[in-house]
């Protein structure tokens, strides 16, 4: 992105910031090398003018503390307001919210699958579903590699801005996963699987975690990695199978980009095109697939786009999170061994000896506090991975690193968390991010994980302070809620109805593995569950989660337990009583 640059005194006072500088002076537009001889001049000539500017500044940002009180009104109305909001600036031609240039914002379509979940207002589940539809097929996906871009800049989905961040790839991952969850679509399962597969092939450190991005450009221009001609594709598949790919991605002598190249992009089903060339729909699929990979080892001889080898702590536990709620909704085991090695690898690398968190990590080196999204994002994805495992360390890691975030970020006057640590550089104002940007705030993620992790260890502080941690953040929302749907999504978590599920008995049993195939491939945001294994890996988890200790015996038959408020219905011990049980 474009630099940002703040000029401030050796206190750290700033006297002028801006961006957006050309390198020299044109068009009426101050260059960044002219700037700096004026400013240095005033250093020299007239300092004690900067030296004020500098106080005024920092008078002014200490005075802009945001303040917040008790939100009364936290109940599903605000959830309907920020609805109406979505709606007002959904695009109903193309998906997707606004014009040009057109952002993924994945939260605000995890917030309308809840909504339709609540509800069952069908505009909501058909946003949702437009918006996946258009970003998978439009240019915004790439269709030889896999992997979605940054963002659109045309309304339709079909010009992206070339890079490819992690976050981008963990937030779709989750709803591309919710989505299936919700309708059951084969549609969104290809999405999943096509996702991973980019992440194994391109973005996996050999450690195991997760590269940060991969750059827009190669050989100075934007996109010429993933461009065609219709002449190269035929040279390189022959006439009839190029002319066949060609037709498909609208890959056009003309072209829809630059220089007369295209970007590959549909705008048919598989289905309906097979039809209109009178062949079947597995015939098609296979000769495009053989041609798609003999394209991609093309592509690959290539100048590839930089890739940013940095492994972020945020971004990672984003996409621990996506891969074990992956992994388990899809029954796949490759899934969550991809999150648990980048967990071992974070944990082991990138946790300080006093169990606070590092930024990143690069050529052997971890480096920089950690911030709040930080330890709230790798607690969620360690939430997630004890979700899909079962298995007591990740819980116990996940409530560590959350007594670690409370002591170094939280705000007890406000009732939120500050950005940056206490035990770090101490900045002119601590910031407090509420609002939602192309990630979840670390605010609103912290607050979920309070809740949940409350509910599933029956622990009433934690979820007290994500009660809290809520509200603070609605304070601030009344007008315009839609800009803190993930918020908006720990307040539904909040609302309810919550219900546990616990189920107990031995991992090799048939019943319980079917039991929980049930309840992990359903969409149920409000819904808790925990599998209870017998022996000593039931006292292991009995530790963190107290409530189970009182399960009764089951002689060595599986059970479920349905409870609200940790006060619990007869077992049910039949799998299609569980799955009616859940649908209610």
């Amino acid at each position: 992105g474009w630099p940002l640059s703040v000029f401030m005194t050796a206190e750290g006072k700033p006297f002028f910031a801006g961006t957006y500088f050309p390198r020299h002076s044109r068009m009426g537009m101050p260059g960044f090398v002219d700037l700096l001889h004026h400013l240095g001049r005033l250093w020299r000539d007239d300092r004690q003018k900067l030296l004020q500017a500098g106080d005024q500044v920092t008078s002014l940002l200490q005075g802009m503390k945001v303040q917040s009180s008790p939100f009364e009104t936290a109940d599903t109305m605000l959830l309907e307001k920020a609805f109406q909001q979505l709606q007002e600036s959904y695009d109903r031609r193309h998906g997707g919210f606004g014009f040009s240039p057109k952002f993924p914002t994945v939260h605000n379509l995890t917030f309308l699958l809840r909504w339709y979940r609540r509800g069952g207002d069908r505009q909501a589940l058909e946003m949702v579903e437009k918006t996946l539809e258009g970003m998978r097929k439009g240019g915004m996906f790439d269709q030889l590699g896999f992997g979605f871009h940054r963002y659109s800049v045309d309304e339709k989905w079909l010009v992206p801005h070339f890079e490819k961040m992690l976050y981008d790839q963990a937030m779709l991952l989750m709803v591309y996963t919710e989505a299936w969850q919700l309708t059951g679509k084969t549609f969104y399962s290809q999405d999943v699987n096509e996702i991973v597969d980019y992440l194994a092939g391109s973005m996996t450190a050999p450690e195991g975690a997760f590269y940060a991005a991969e750059d827009a450009d190669s050989e100075g221009e934007e996109g010429r990695f993933y461009v065609w001609t219709s002449t190269e594709i035929k040279e390189h598949l022959g006439v009839e199978t190029g002319d066949l790919f060609c037709r498909y991605f609208n890959i056009t002598a003309a072209g829809n980009f630059e220089k007369g190249t295209s970007i590959p992009h549909l705008t048919t089903s598989l289905a309906v095109f097979a039809e209109a060339e009178q062949r079947s729909e597995e015939d098609v699929k296979s000769q495009l697939e053989k041609a798609r990979k003999i394209l991609l080892g093309i592509r690959d001889q290539r100048v590839h786009p930089l890739k940013d080898d940095k492994i972020i702590t945020s971004w990672n536990g984003l996409m621990i999170a996506a891969l074990a709620k992956a992994g388990r909704a899809f029954n796949q085991p490759e899934f969550i061994r991809r999150a648990v090695q980048a967990a071992d690898f974070l944990l082991a690398r990138l946790q300080r000896p006093d169990g606070g968190l590092w930024r990143r990590f690069r050529q052997g080196e971890a480096g920089h506090h950690g911030c709040l999204d930080d330890y709230a994002f790798l607690v969620w994805g360690l939430t997630e991975l004890f979700n899909a495992t079962h298995e007591s360390r990740w819980l116990e890691e996940a409530l560590k690193l959350t007594g670690r975030m409370n002591e170094l970020f939280w705000d007890e006057s406000g009732g939120r968390f500050f950005f940056t640590a206490s035990d770090t550089e101490q900045l002119l104002v601590r910031p407090v991010e509420q609002v939602d940007g192309a990630i979840p705030a670390g605010n609103s993620v912290a607050a979920y994980i309070l809740l949940y992790l409350g509910r599933l260890t029956g622990n009433p502080e934690l979820e007290e302070r994500g009660d809290r941690a809520v509200n603070a953040g609605l304070s601030g929302a009344k007008t315009h809620p839609e800009a803190c749907t993930h918020l908006l999504s720990a307040l539904d978590f909040l609302l309810g109805p919550g219900k546990e599920l616990v189920i107990a008995g031995s991992g090799d049993d048939p019943v319980a593995k079917e039991m929980l195939d049930i309840a992990q491939s359903q969409f149920q945001p409000t819904l808790v569950t925990i599998f209870c294994p017998s022996g000593k890996q039931k006292d292991d988890l009995a530790r963190l989660i107290p409530f189970l200790q009182t399960l009764p015996a089951g002689n060595g038959q599986t059970r479920a337990y349905l409870c609200e408020q940790f006060a619990c219905q007869a077992a049910i011990t039949d799998t299609d009583e569980l799955r009616r049980a859940l649908e209610h």
